[in-house]
């Protein structure tokens, strides 16, 4: 079974694949661009990971340092 025939038998999965990576996508770019972690913003939005990258963005690198007074 070859890919273009996965894919006719189970079109639903796409769409499926699709609902989960965009809401974490949009997060991911969200904090980037807020945090102003350019590379970071362009590495979400060029590399397709399943939301692999994006999640670990979120949990890992996109928490703000505390300031030193």
């Amino acid at each position: 079974m070859g890919l273009e025939q996965f894919l006719i038998d189970y079109p639903w999965l796409l769409l499926l694949l699709g609902l989960w990576t965009l809401p974490w996508k949009g997060v991911a770019l969200w904090k980037a661009a807020r945090n102003t972690h350019k590379w970071w913003f362009i590495a979400l939005l060029v590399i397709n990971t399943l939301a692999v990258l994006e999640i670990i963005y979120i949990f890992i690198f996109s928490r703000r340092q505390k300031e030193q007074l």
